[in-house]
């Protein structure tokens, strides 16, 4: 599995995006979406816990599917926590990799697009714990191939990091094995935002927090020249939409 960045780092990038997300996050509510459509569990769950819920999204689906489950949030951004207070009946400002919950506690552990920030084999340690037997784990995550446009308009022009290392679907389904899930289930897609231009683009990203790419990213500022040559190098990739950002999605869903 990839190192992902600095907790604190990224805990920082979210809270001072929580005022901007809503507005931009039109990929992560896609991907909610997407995640429950597939997501079925049996009976039905009556304690599910969101783990990274963010502003509420997510806690809302899962509130409308099934409205008699106890709805437990988590997020380790107080700022994103507060804005899903109203969409969950208990709300804990928590790290996923160390949840503060009972053993055996919970009929459902549900996460979306949360995963590629964390160590998955903690977060996956701590799901299975926190579920009861038999409970159901259902999330999404990013693999490598997600912003390959910018990785690839980026080559030759530094050495830095510009995105995270994503992982791939094999390693997402071998981490959440070890950790002692069965029925484990796989589903990888590929999902595309169009945008004028590059820097419409790169303030989406950061308008939803996700611009914390760990160590060997970019210190200063880019000198003209050099963002010039970015700008090029991503207009190779325009369609008749726009310039395109890929999101290259991996559903799991597993049994304890």
């Amino acid at each position: 599995m990839s190192a992902p960045p600095p907790r604190q780092r990224v805990r920082e990038a979210f809270e001072r995006a929580a005022a901007s997300y809503d507005g931009a996050a039109v990929l992560q509510r896609q991907v909610c979406d997407h995640l429950l459509a597939d997501f079925d569990p049996s009976p039905e769950p009556n304690s599910i816990l969101d783990a990274g819920c963010g502003t509420g999204y997510g806690a809302r689906l899962l509130r409308s599917r099934w409205p008699g489950a106890h709805l437990t949030a988590v997020d380790f951004a107080p700022a994103m926590l507060a804005l899903a207070r109203d969409d969950a009946d208990v709300c804990l400002a928590a790290d996923i990799e160390a949840l503060p919950c009972r053993d055996a506690s919970f009929a459902a552990w549900w996460s979306s697009l949360t995963v590629q920030w964390c160590d998955a084999e903690k977060v996956f340690g701590e799901a299975r714990r926190v579920l009861r037997p038999g409970g159901r784990l259902a999330l999404s995550t990013l693999g490598p191939d997600t912003f390959h446009e910018l990785r690839e308009a980026f080559t030759g022009i530094d050495r830095y990091r510009h995105t995270l290392s994503f992982s791939e679907p094999l390693a997402i389904g071998t981490a959440l094995a070890q950790a002692g899930f069965a029925d484990i289930r796989l589903h990888r897609q590929t999902l595309s935002l169009h945008y004028p231009d590059l820097k419409s683009l790169l303030r989406a990203v950061k308008d939803i927090g996700a611009n914390s790419v760990g160590e060997g990213a970019r210190a200063g500022l880019f000198g003209r020249s050099a963002w010039q040559q970015v700008q090029a190098a991503y207009e190779r990739h325009r369609t008749p939409a726009g310039l395109p950002a890929r999101y290259d999605v991996i559903l799991a869903y597993a049994r304890k």
